[in-house]
């Protein structure tokens, strides 16, 4: 792994500085507006505009990417990050700020795909698992560390918006002076929606509810924390034990997925999850609460993963670039609109119905989840497939698959290629059958 990280050391070093910028800004904003008195809606309407930007980026970034080029489309990317979070320090209209937390989720998008196709193109085969492990090493660290400047930063300022921007910034450096070569043009994956609703109805399932849940806890979690009585320092310490823990829990998960029942254990995670969010709700001693979100981090941050694992056990290898697309839409629709049905529900319930909504969320995969509808029937030859870290958070592209070990890079250059000459092909008007839908 050392090496790994050295040999890759200014992409990774660019990620982590992205993500401290974004996990500081995500919770200063529901921080600075729950300060204010503003409505919960609006907290729910500013994170629902930013995981709608990270969705549509990724058209965006393929188009970007392939008229300038990797580094040209960074750097303008990176532009309009620092631009829109230094335009949060320029007016308090939310109406504004919904406009440019979108600008950033788009923007980002394009900077992720950047990234992650330039360490697909870097890495050998026998590496591939160490450099993707690392990349979600950093994301989680990356958020961690935005959730600890508010513990030595504690007074709401404008100085917050000038680090994140200052990140927004530095980010460029490594990326910009680096000596790697340049990957090559990209090509968009198309969504098969019909055939992996029919084939992986509860591994989409579950990605959509884990969307709903840490679209939500990105959004309102800050909310709720000051709403029972923590003050900013400690509203930092709370999002980043629940951050922590899903970094420690994503090894053992994977541990345990490799070796049991992945729909069972999905199961199993959501009946606990449920609890342990009923939980939440109803105590509001600091010290219990510290506890109680640590827990609630192993299990919500490994949805993600399990889901993912799950999902490519039934999936052949040339379909996992077209599954990673459809697993970002889907994450990115219900982190969509998590945030703006837990806003309303805190809205008129109290701050403590936001863990109530994350309850009555993973409450349905307890009924959706059942591993005797697990027939089998499309199961790959080497499920199970390895267990991969995930951050579930839409830190990443559809690009991701493609440094994913157990997506083959030889099967991935075909596939692109084959899209490209079926695109190029003309159409005969005479044979119908052969006529693009």
């Amino acid at each position: 792994m050392p090496s790994t990280f050295a040999s890759f050391s200014s992409l990774y070093f660019s990620t982590l500085l992205m993500l401290l910028g974004s996990g500081l800004l995500s919770t200063y904003l529901g921080l600075r507006l729950s300060a204010a008195g503003v409505s919960e809606i609006w907290m729910g309407v500013l994170m629902t505009a930013y995981y709608v930007g990270l969705v549509m980026g990724a058209s965006v970034g393929h188009r970007l990417i392939a008229q300038v080029g990797h580094i040209r489309a960074f750097v303008a990317s990176a532009g309009v990050v620092t631009a829109s979070v230094l335009g949060h320090a320029l007016t308090s209209s939310v109406e504004v700020w919904m406009v440019l937390r979108w600008l950033v989720g788009v923007a980002m998008m394009c900077q992720y795909m950047v990234l992650e196709s330039w360490l697909n193109e870097q890495a050998e085969s026998h590496q591939r698992g160490r450099v993707f492990a690392g990349y979600m090493l950093v994301t989680f660290l990356g958020l961690g560390l935005g959730q600890l400047v508010l513990t030595m930063m504690p007074e709401l300022s404008v100085r917050h918006i000038i680090l994140v921007a200052m990140c927004s910034s530095l980010c460029l450096v490594p990326v910009a002076v680096t000596k790697r070569l340049h990957p090559a043009p990209l090509h968009p994956a198309p969504l098969e929606i019909r055939l992996f609703v029919k084939r992986i109805p509860q591994a989409l399932a579950t990605i959509g509810v884990a969307g709903l849940l840490l679209g939500s806890f990105y959004g309102l979690a800050p909310a709720y924390a000051s709403s029972v009585g923590l003050d900013t320092e400690h509203v930092g310490v709370y999002m980043a034990v629940t951050i922590g823990a899903g970094l420690v829990a994503q090894w053992p998960a994977g541990w345990l997925s490799d070796r049991l029942d992945r729909s069972r254990m999905i199961q199993v995670n959501a009946v606990i999850l449920t609890t342990i969010a009923l939980l939440i709700a109803l105590v509001a001693w600091p010290q219990m609460l510290l506890l109680l979100t640590a827990l609630f981090g192993l299990l919500a941050f490994t949805l993600y993963p399990l889901a993912v694992a799950l999902a490519n056990d039934h999936v052949e290898q040339e379909e996992r670039v077209l599954l990673s697309a459809m697993l970002l839409v889907t994450f990115g629709l219900g982190a969509s609109i998590g945030p703006l049905l837990g806003s309303v529900l805190m809205k008129v319930g109290g701050a403590p119905m936001l863990y109530v909504f994350m309850a009555c969320s993973s409450l349905l995969l307890v009924v959706v989840v059942r591993p005797e509808r697990v027939t089998g029937k499309h199961l790959v030859d080497e499920a199970p497939i390895q267990f991969m870290p995930a951050a579930g958070n839409l830190a990443s592209s559809p690009l991701a698959a493609a440094i994913d070990p157990r997506v083959d890079e030889q099967v991935v250059i075909d596939q692109m290629q084959e899209e490209v000459d079926v695109q190029s092909q003309p159409v005969d008007e005479e044979d119908d059958d052969h006529r693009p839908a």
